[in-house]
């Protein structure tokens, strides 16, 4: 670029080091590319796909498997699901997950509604602990049982309540005699956001804890039951991965005692 001085012909020249600056802003293009490809990569490596399932471990024998998919679609001779107490649309509206990622939606609607029937009219009330068994009609669920487990009022929620219910979910597979059972907390479902490995590793834990007592009921002659051979948790795509760090923590504790 060139400036004229008027009170000298002689052209002033300013000078300007494109170079430098174009380097300067190729190399910020390509932080801000690596950069946006290292989020891309981790939320593909956190979202796994329908079907994906791994084992994570055992205990007492015992295989702890994972799985994406809804408990509506779950294979197990026992599925376990569990429900809040009852709120006006509650599994459908927001802050509940979409009815596309949502289990409970799918289990219900597998069932034509009787989940919500049995909640709204009070017949299951979904008071903490409570269970219900129910025996779909063939066809309808891939579970040959369903078993509803209350998680109480949904605003006095705890991640602790989690160690019961997965103690009630295996006391009552036990009880059944069946050699396997999935289990699904449906608590995203219902739009409460919580702590997802904690709840899993809960879940594990609480399981495994009266699976315990009973064996040393069945040891004493005082109790008998089936063997049982697999117990898989349920998880949609987003959260497997996380889940699964819950449930390898609870089983490092299990297997320490």
């Amino acid at each position: 670029m060139c400036l004229k001085n008027f009170n000298n012909t002689k052209p002033l020249t300013m000078k300007t080091n494109t170079s430098k600056y174009s380097f300067r802003f190729s190399h910020l293009m390509l932080l801000i590319i690596a950069f946006a490809g290292s989020l891309s990569n981790n939320a593909f490596a956190q979202t796994a796909s329908i079907g994906s399932t791994v084992t994570w471990g055992k205990v007492d024998g015992i295989a702890v498997n994972g799985l994406v998919q809804g408990p509506s679609a779950a294979e197990a001779d026992l599925q376990v699901a569990c429900v809040f107490e009852y709120t006006e649309g509650d599994i459908f509206n927001p802050p509940a997950l979409p009815a596309n990622l949502n289990g409970m939606v799918h289990l219900d609607d597998a069932l034509k509604g009787i989940i919500t029937e049995l909640r709204k009219s009070g017949r299951f009330t979904g008071h903490s602990l409570e269970t219900l068994l129910i025996t779909p009609p063939k066809g309808t669920l891939a579970s040959k049982q369903l078993l509803l487990i209350g998680l109480g009022d949904r605003n006095k929620f705890t991640p602790d309540l989690m160690i019961s219910v997965g103690s009630t979910a295996m006391r009552e597979a036990l009880r059944l005699g069946v050699s396997n059972y999935s289990f699904a907390s449906d608590i995203k479902d219902a739009g409460i956001d919580s702590p997802t490995a904690l709840v899993a590793e809960n879940v594990v834990l609480g399981s495994f804890e009266a699976y315990r007592t009973q064996s040393y009921l069945k040891e004493k002659k005082l109790t008998d039951y089936k063997p049982l051979t697999k117990v898989i948790l349920l998880a949609g795509p987003a959260f497997y991965t996380v889940a699964g760090e819950g449930i390898k923590e609870a089983i490092t504790k299990l297997n320490a005692k």
